[in-house]
């Protein structure tokens, strides 16, 4: 099936010139081109759109949205995790959305407020005790300040690097690599660089602990909630066995 420009233009709430510069830029090209210059776009074309629109709604530009397709070739990867991400965010919107039913019908009702009714889903900081308990509340107190700090667009792109990793540690562990190869080693290179970049962490500034990334790399594996943004037990297992291979040569 193919759709044409005006078709796509429309049910993406976009523009034809839009679709036209996407493909001056490299970043979306048409399927083909008919004789009379109209273009048209096929399935692989417009999952590739969709891709680019689910990147540009979290902020990143068009150079960096070409960076992250042209690097994250496993579509159907990439997808699965932009995809847990949506449905966190539907999750927390909805719980957002039932929190302002109610507080709305309390109040035309006269009813008594629940606070934990009233900000259910409002709170970015759900974890601040088990990072406290793990690390310190001095910790968790710089990690909360470094991303109340951040614009949108560096929240945006923080978010993007972490689904990065994600999907190329999954993408990995998928094509059965070995732990200690040197793409599996260079992306525990890139994931210890990502770690040590939030203040707060052990060895910010200088090179993560070694005890902090292995730690991490065990938690990955113990914990369900870590293991599903690598893939599953399997990703997890491939992410832990990289990153103590990577701690015991550089940490």
């Amino acid at each position: 099936m193919e759709a044409s420009i005006q078709e796509v233009a429309r049910l993406t709430g976009t523009t034809s010139r839009t679709l036209r510069h996407y493909d001056a830029v490299g970043l979306l090209r048409p399927s083909r081109v008919g004789d009379n210059g109209y273009r048209w776009y096929d399935d692989d074309a417009l999952v590739r759109l969709q891709r680019v629109l689910l990147l540009r709604d979290l902020g990143l530009g068009l150079a960096e949205i070409r960076r992250v397709l042209d690097r994250e070739t496993d579509e159907a990867a990439a997808l699965r995790r932009h995809l847990a991400w949506l449905e966190a965010e539907q999750d927390r919107l909805a719980r957002q959305a039932a929190s302002v039913h109610r507080t709305l019908t309390a109040r035309e009702n006269g009813d008594t407020l629940m606070a934990a009714d009233v900000f259910d889903g409002f709170d970015h900081t759900q974890y601040e005790e088990e990072v406290a308990q793990r690390w310190g509340a001095d910790a968790y107190a710089a990690s909360d300040a470094w991303w109340r700090g951040l614009s949108e667009a560096e929240r945006a792109g923080w978010k993007a690097e972490t689904e990065r990793l994600g999907a190329e540690w999954a993408a990995a562990a998928e094509a059965g690599l070995d732990p200690t190869s040197d793409p599996a080693q260079e992306l525990a290179r890139r994931h210890v660089a990502w770690l040590g970049s939030v203040p707060g962490t052990p060895g910010h500034g200088t090179a993560p602990v070694t005890g902090y990334v292995t730690g991490l790399a065990d938690m990955y594996v113990a914990d369900e909630r870590f293991a599903r943004s690598y893939g599953g037990a399997r990703g997890a297992a491939f992410v832990r066995a990289a990153l103590h291979a990577y701690a015991a040569r550089h940490l």
